[in-house]
C-alpha cells in the first residue's frame, strides 16, 4: 500500500486485467480469485517494458501501468504512475535519496 508506508495488502484479487502489447511483459502468478495471504512475498508480479530509448520505455511503462487493473488489494501502481511522470526520474537526474522527497499524491 503506497499510501500506508508500503505495507503489505493481503486479500483476494477480485478483478485482474494485465496489460500487453509490443514491448510489454508481465511475469506473475496472480489471477482473479487468487488470495494473497498475510505472510507473503510482496512481489505478486513484475511489469517489464522495453523500447529503443529510456523515454520510450518509460512511456510504454506508463501506458502499461494505466491499462493494469487489479481490484481487491492495494498495489504500487499509483506510485509508479506518478514516478513515470516525474521530470527528475524521466531525465535520470536522481540519486539514492530521490524517494525521500518524493510525495505520492
Amino acid at each position: 500500500d503506497p499510501y500506508n508506508d508500503f505495507r503489505p495488502s493481503p486479500g483476494k484479487i477480485t478483478v485482474l486485467h494485465q496489460p500487453g502489447g509490443h514491448g510489454v511483459r508481465v511475469d506473475s502468478h496472480a489471477y482473479a480469485g487468487y488470495v494473497i495471504p498475510p505472510f507473503y512475498d510482496s512481489m505478486i508480479g513484475k511489469l517489464i517494458t522495453i523500447a529503443r530509448t529510456r523515454n520510450e520505455a518509460i512511456d510504454t511503462m506508463y501506458r502499461a501501468l494505466s491499462e493494469y487493473v487489479i481490484k481487491g488489494v492495494k498495489t504500487t501502481i499509483p506510485f509508479h504512475l506518478q514516478l513515470m511522470q516525474d521530470e527528475r526520474f524521466r531525465s535520470g537526474d536522481f540519486n539514492t535519496k530521490f524517494l525521500e522527497g518524493f510525495q505520492l499524491r
